[in-house]
């Protein structure tokens, strides 16, 4: 096995492990504090845009790793919006077509087209967990260990996109690589004692010692 496939499968198992511990503590906890509904949705987008990306450039660990995150994402996110009490298929409609929007541009302009239009979601899913991290009264639903997969699964890809030379991914995955990093170290000082800032005052209304998914 040559160091690419190495380090392509190794990013495929970190993958496709990497929202597990995040689903498993929800199934657990019954807790969504912490989690963003917009990081999901922006995460179902991203799955679905890899696994054609994939597809397209005739790669098996980027369509490994998307088709069993779809596994793992679709479950959890469906249990996000019932937990605040929003129908099912209106919330997860925008996703789909933003997914279908991203994959035409693979397909008509290319992987660095690609790659520079799937940054927009990479955003989202990651700065919309930034900012529940920021402001979320409690982080006690956010699992640690799926913070720190998705700053290993990262740094493997990038590592990967430099060595196969796929300018799309190197972009994605070098600008999701910073924002997992802070994403990783904020978690950290949450849990250390750091407080919430810009919080919003319907979260403090609705903050009780009751599990969201209990309450829904």
């Amino acid at each position: 096995m040559s160091l690419v496939d190495l380090i392509g499968w190794s990013a495929t198992c970190v993958g496709a492990l990497l929202g597990l511990p995040q689903l498993l503590r929800l199934l657990r906890t019954k807790s969504v504090d912490g989690l963003s509904l917009v990081a999901w949705r922006a995460m179902l987008v991203l799955n679905l845009a890899w696994f054609a990306h994939g597809v397209r450039i005739d790669q098996l660990p980027q369509m490994v790793t998307n088709a069993v995150a779809l596994a793992v994402t679709l479950p959890l996110l469906i249990l996000l919006v019932r937990s605040k009490g929003l129908p099912v298929p209106r919330t997860l409609a925008p996703s789909l077509v933003a997914s279908a929007a991203i994959i035409g541009v693979d397909a008509y302009l290319g992987s660095l087209a690609f790659g520079i239009v799937a940054m927009i979601p990479g955003l989202f899913t990651n700065l919309g967990q930034s900012v529940e991290l920021i402001r979320a009264p409690s982080v006690g639903g956010v699992a640690p260990l799926f913070l720190l997969l998705g700053w290993v699964n990262q740094c493997l890809w990038l590592s990967w996109a430099l060595l196969v030379h796929d300018p799309g991914t190197t972009i994605a995955a070098g600008l999701t690589l910073a924002m997992t990093s802070f994403n990783l170290a904020w978690f950290g000082l949450r849990r250390l004692g750091v407080r919430a800032i810009f919080v919003r005052s319907s979260d403090l209304v609705e903050a009780t010692d009751e599990p969201a998914l209990a309450r829904a």
